[in-house]
C-alpha cells in the first residue's frame, strides 16, 4: 500500500509541475480540487432551476419541455442544459480525481477518517443524481435507463412487483412518475449539499471557493464547450420498441453495458463490496497514532493564537481551570489534533532565546518539543564552515534531509514547515549559528496539513503573529517549496541563495547587552 501511494503522489507531483508551468502555483486545478467540485455543483443547481422553470412532468411533456429549451430557447435554456450536463460530468471527474489523490498524498488516515468516510456517501448521490436527470428527459437513453435501473433493483429481495413492469407500454407509464423523478432529483442534491458541509467540518478556513482567475477560466471553458457541443436529446422514448443504440455519458453510466452481460446481484455485491471497502480504507492499515499537542497552562497566556492557527479546528479556549489570572487556556481536542505542531509556531513563548527558564512554551509536540529543536538547530551549526553557511528547515513530507547535509549545509525537520516559530530564524542569524536561513516543505498551495505554509509566509512577511523582527535582514532568508520531487529545483534555488549571501556584507554580531536584554525580556 505505501508503495503504491509514493507511485501515485510521485505521479501526480510530475503532473502538477507541468500545471504550475500552465496555471501558476495559486491556479494549479489539482490544487483546488474540492474548491472547484463546490463550484461546478453551484453550476449544477443555478442552471437546474432555470430548467426546472420550464420543465413538464407528463410523459410527453417531458421530452417536448426540453427540446423547446434546447432548440427554440437555444440562447439561454440550451446553453443552461448543456452548462447543467458539462458542469455535472466535470463534478464526478473533480471527485474522483480528489479521492485518488487524497489517497495517494496519504491525508485519510488515523485522525483524518472523518474527511475521507464522510465522502464516501456523496458518490452515491452524485451518481444518483445524475442518472435521475438523464431518466428525466425521457428520451430512448431515459428509456434504456429507466428499464436497465429497474432491472437492477428487481434483482434485490425486497420488491413484491417487479418495477420493469411499469415500462412494458406507454399506457403504464403515468405523469406521476416524472414528479418521483423531479422529487429524487431536486432532493438528492439538497442532501448533498448537507453532506458537503458536514465534511468539512473538520477544517479550520476551508476552501470551498476556488480563485476567481481559476473560477472565471473554468466557467468559459464550460460555456465554449456547451456552444460548440450542446447538449441534445436522443429521438423520444417508445416503449414498443428497444433502442439499439444509444450514446451513454461514460462518467455517469461506466456500469450500464456490464449490466448487459452480468446478474443484476453481482453488481450489487460489486458495488457495496466497493463502497465498504472505501469505507474502511483508513483502517487499512490505521495511520500511526502521534501524540498531540500538549498544553502546558504555567506559560499558556489564553492569548488564542493557536486556535485562530490550527488548521483542522483542534483547539478552542475554555474557561481557565487553574485559577489563573489568565481569563482563557488552550484545549486540545485529541480526536481532531493531528500533531503538524502548526500551533506550536503560533505561540509566542515558543522561543529559542529563553535561557533562564526550562524552554517550555505554552503548547508543543511531546515529541517534537521546542527545546530539542533548537538542540537540533544549534548540532546542525557545528558542522558547518565557510562564509554561506546554511540551515535548512524542512518538514517530514518533503525531500530527504540526508540528500541535503554537507560541511556548508545543516538540515532540521519536523513534522511541518508551519511547526517554526519565526523566532528561530532570528536566533540562527542574531547568533551566527548560518549565515542564512532557508526553508522548504510541501508543494505551494498543497501543505499536507493545509495552512502550515499559508502561515509561515504571512510570519515571515509580518502579517501574521508572531511575525519576525524587524531586525532581521529579509536577504538572509530563502524558501523553495520543494514536495517530494523537485529536488533538481530545490538544489538549484539553494545554490543561488549561497551565492547571493556571499555578496552580502559581514553580519554584525549581536552584542552581549543585547543578548542579555532579550532573554530578560523573553523570560519576564
Amino acid at each position: 500500500m505505501s508503495a503504491l501511494k509514493k507511485i501515485l503522489r510521485t505521479g501526480f507531483e510530475h503532473v502538477e509541475d507541468w500545471f504550475d508551468v500552465v496555471f501558476g502555483a495559486k491556479w494549479n486545478p489539482l490544487y483546488q480540487l474540492g474548491a472547484l467540485g463546490w463550484f461546478y455543483y453551484w453550476i449544477v443547481v443555478i442552471s437546474g432551476i432555470y430548467l426546472y422553470i420550464f420543465f413538464d412532468t407528463g410523459v410527453t411533456q417531458a421530452y417536448k419541455s426540453l427540446e423547446y429549451l434546447t432548440h427554440e430557447q437555444w440562447y439561454a435554456g440550451g446553453i443552461m442544459r448543456s452548462l447543467h450536463r458539462y458542469a455535472s460530468d466535470a463534478l464526478v471527474v473533480m471527485m474522483m480525481v480528489h479521492l485518488l489523490r487524497e489517497f495517494a498524498m496519504d491525508r485519510f488516515r488515523s485522525v483524518r477518517w472523518f474527511a475521507w468516510v464522510t465522502g464516501v456517501p456523496m458518490l452515491w448521490m452524485v451518481f444518483a443524481a445524475g442518472i435521475s436527470g438523464y431518466w428525466m428527459v425521457w428520451d430512448q437513453l431515459a428509456q434504456y435507463i429507466a428499464i436497465t435501473t429497474a432491472e437492477l433493483f428487481d434483482s434485490l429481495p425486497f420488491f413484491g412487483e417487479a418495477i420493469a413492469r411499469n415500462f412494458l407500454t406507454d399506457a403504464k407509464l403515468s405523469g406521476r412518475f416524472f414528479t418521483l423523478m423531479v422529487f429524487m432529483h431536486i432532493a438528492l442534491p439538497l442532501f448533498l449539499l448537507f453532506i458537503m458541509w458536514i465534511h468539512i467540518q473538520r477544517h479550520a478556513s476551508p476552501k470551498v471557493n476556488p480563485p476567481k482567475g481559476l473560477a472565471v477560466g473554468t466557467f468559459c471553458m464550460l460555456l465554449i464547450l456547451s456552444f460548440i457541443k450542446p447538449a441534445l436529446s436522443q429521438p423520444p422514448a417508445d416503449l414498443s420498441i428497444v433502442p439499439t443504440t444509444v450514446n451513454l455519458d461514460w462518467f455517469y453510466m461506466p456500469l450500464y453495458p456490464l449490466l448487459d452481460n452480468v446478474s443484476g446481484i453481482t453488481v450489487w455485491i460489486v458495488l457495496v463490496g466497493a463502497t465498504a471497502l472505501l469505507m474502511m480504507m483508513p483502517w487499512m492499515p490505521p495511520g500511526k497514532r502521534v501524540p498531540v499537542a500538549v498544553v502546558n497552562l504555567d506559560n499558556c497566556n489564553g492569548c488564542s493564537r493557536c486556535a485562530a492557527d490550527c488548521p483542522f479546528g483542534a483547539i478552542s479556549m475554555e474557561p481557565r481551570s487553574d485559577g489563573s489570572a489568565y481569563e482563557q487556556e488552550a484545549v486540545v481536542n485529541t480526536s481532531h489534533c493531528t500533531s503538524c505542531g502548526i500551533c506550536v509556531a503560533s505561540c509566542p513563548t515558543a522561543t529559542p532565546f529563553r535561557t533562564k527558564t526550562e524552554l517550555s512554551p505554552g503548547i508543543e509536540l511531546p515529541e517534537n518539543k521546542i527545546k530539542e529543536l533548537r538542540e537540533k538547530t544549534i548540532a546542525a551549526s557545528n558542522k558547518l564552515i565557510g562564509g554561506d553557511r546554511v540551515i535548512v528547515y524542512g518538514c517530514d513530507n518533503s525531500l530527504n534531509p540526508a540528500e541535503m547535509s554537507d560541511t556548508k549545509v545543516g538540515v532540521v525537520t519536523m513534522p511541518c514547515i508551519g511547526m517554526l516559530p519565526p523566532s528561530f530564524i532570528d536566533f540562527v542569524l542574531s547568533r551566527k549559528l548560518a549565515d542564512g536561513v532557508f526553508l522548504t516543505g510541501c508543494r505551494e498551495g498543497d501543505c499536507s496539513f493545509r495552512l502550515g505554509i499559508k502561515w509561515t509566509d504571512a510570519r515571515i512577511a509580518g502579517e501574521r503573529e508572531p511575525h519576525i523582527r524587524k531586525r532581521v535582514n529579509q536577504e538572509r532568508i530563502g524558501k523553495y517549496w520543494a514536495g517530494l520531487t523537485r529536488s533538481k529545483e530545490f538544489f538549484k534555488e539553494l545554490t543561488a541563495f549561497r551565492m547571493r549571501l556571499n555578496k552580502l556584507s559581514p553580519m554584525q554580531t549581536e552584542s552581549r547587552n543585547d543578548t542579555k536584554e532579550n532573554s530578560e525580556k523573553v523570560d519576564a
